[in-house]
């Protein structure tokens, strides 16, 4: 395909983007309108967001990747996802009840709104939604730069501006619904690319033309061995219950209802989506055998197989997959900067007036740093499941007591969250707990699981009770909406929180 005629199309479809999001988000007036879309947001909005968010970089070119590598493997990265999402609806969706602004507030709220657990979970989730924007930047910088032939590093730079443009102008409204017109783009593009590779090649029976008979195994369960399988669906499906752009849908939806629903027709499509991604890098596989990086089959499908109209749509829906996963984890980044980073060092919080424009230069910074991460690496798969078991286990674990387990308290939070990065990075060090484990996830989750059990029961009991954590937080909160000082002070509330919060 001709790499003026794509940019030229892309560069469209962009402007395209840039103009919706202004449009939908021209009444915003207050800073919870930016980062939470109003907290209004019906049941079509929040399942194309999920969709959209969850249909990302390691779908569209670390999965279809992993398939070209390893057959029917490339599946288990939507099996977990699905999974995460599923339970996701089922455990989680409840809080929207609490109004939660981020993830750690909710953290925080399970051992008594603690201070300390909240800091520490907020500085986490900043880095992991940093993380996860550098993996899309990264994969949309990968993607582009095959494509058009041009530099890696440049290519990266205009994924990281393209949606840095729509998301400052429109926020979390812009978001969801740029992100819900390309969950459209996204599961027709992927569902053309998987029939017209197969016709391709001949059919279905020509699929395992050039596969080793071991990774056309249920799941290339043969090649990677069980417990590296089910790791990589773990990794997925942990990845999903801690990651803070789906907690911000639950947020952000207009009730319980509306985000169960809508996760468990996410979670359903995306059940049946996983096989595309595999079935596509097997007939990238089948069609030539020998490319020099896998991550490159889904591009190279369009290039090569498509008319070229067909292989346009079918690449800007590519690229969507990571500029809609992108756009969330932006305004997730920004959400913890402000509402939980900025106090934790200042003291106080941006006032009402300033909210709108405090979250535009955020944005500008969160996506900044995460350009640099993505300028340091090339390997999605690795980098997404690296960072997850190191930054994101403990945040899952930590959650998954906090929600089931009453004598949980921040003592055993700080365990399980110090306990689950330790372990992640003692097995990613050794070589051979890797080869055993395949990722850290699984000894991560479990040392964390154990080191948050042993440090509750040893030390003293919470006294805090939910309905006083709600209070403590809503007083927290209520600062960011309320006509306060200039100064944005959190000193009359912080004087009424409980001695043992501070401590």
């Amino acid at each position: 395909m001709n790499s003026t005629l794509f940019l030229t199309g892309f560069g469209v479809y962009v402007c395209f983007l840039i103009w919706l999001g202004w449009f939908v988000s021209r009444n915003q007036k207050s800073g919870e309108d930016f980062l939470l879309g109003g907290r209004g947001l019906p049941l079509f909005l929040v399942l194309g967001t999920t969709v959209a968010t969850m249909v990302g970089t390691g779908s569209s070119m670390g999965a279809v990747g992993f398939g070209y590598a390893n057959g029917w493997a490339g599946a288990l990265y939507g099996i977990g996802g699905a999974f995460g999402i599923l339970l996701l609806a089922l455990w989680f969706a409840p809080v929207r009840k609490l109004n939660f602004m981020t993830m750690s507030e909710e953290l925080a709220y399970y051992v008594g709104a603690n201070r300390i657990v909240k800091n520490v979970v907020g500085l986490l989730i900043f880095i992991a939604s940093i993380g996860w924007l550098g993996a899309h930047i990264l994969g949309g910088g990968m993607y582009l730069a095959w494509i058009a032939d041009i530099d890696l590093n440049l290519a990266k730079i205009i994924i990281a501006a393209a949606f840095t443009i729509y998301v400052v102008i429109g926020g979390y409204t812009a978001v969801v619904w740029t992100d819900t017109i390309q969950a459209i783009i996204l599961f027709a593009g992927f569902i053309l690319m998987a029939v017209m590779s197969v016709n391709y090649i001949g059919g279905m029976d020509n699929l395992y033309a050039a596969m080793e008979p071991a990774a056309t195994s249920f799941l290339a369960i043969d090649k990677l061995g069980i417990l590296p399988a089910v790791s990589l669906a773990v990794v997925i499906g942990v990845g999903v219950l801690a990651t803070p752009s789906f907690r911000q849908r639950i947020y952000s939806g207009k009730d319980v209802s509306t985000i169960r629903r809508s996760f468990v027709a996410s979670g359903v499509l995306y059940l049946f989506f996983s096989i595309i991604p595999a079935v596509i890098g097997m007939a990238a596989l089948a069609i030539n055998p020998t490319l020099d990086n896998p991550n490159f089959s889904f591009p190279y499908i369009a290039v090569s197989v498509l008319p070229v109209g067909v292989g346009m749509i079918v690449l800007i829906a590519g690229l969507s997959a990571t500029m809609s996963s992108a756009s969330s984890d932006a305004i997730a980044g920004v959400s913890i900067l402000l509402r939980d980073v900025y106090v934790m060092f200042t003291g106080r919080v941006p006032n009402k007036e300033s909210m709108m424009n405090y979250s535009r230069l955020a944005l500008v910074v969160v996506i900044g740093f995460a350009l640099l991460f993505a300028l340091t690496s090339n390997d999605i798969i690795g980098y997404i499941t690296k960072m997850i078991s190191t930054v994101m286990s403990g945040m899952f674990v930590c959650g998954m007591l906090g929600k089931f387990w009453k004598r949980y308290n921040w003592q055993g939070a700080l365990a399980t969250l110090l306990g689950a990065s330790v372990v992640s990075f003692v097995v990613m060090l050794n070589a051979d707990y890797t080869a055993f484990w395949g990722n850290p996830v699984i000894p991560s989750c479990l040392f964390a699981l154990v080191a948050g059990v042993a440090v509750s029961l040893v030390t003293p009991a919470n006294q805090v009770t939910p309905e006083m954590a709600k209070t403590i937080l809503d007083e927290e909160r209520a600062l960011m909406e309320m006509d306060i000082s200039k100064a944005g002070g959190l000193g009359e509330a912080s004087s009424q929180r409980p001695v043992s919060q501070t401590s």
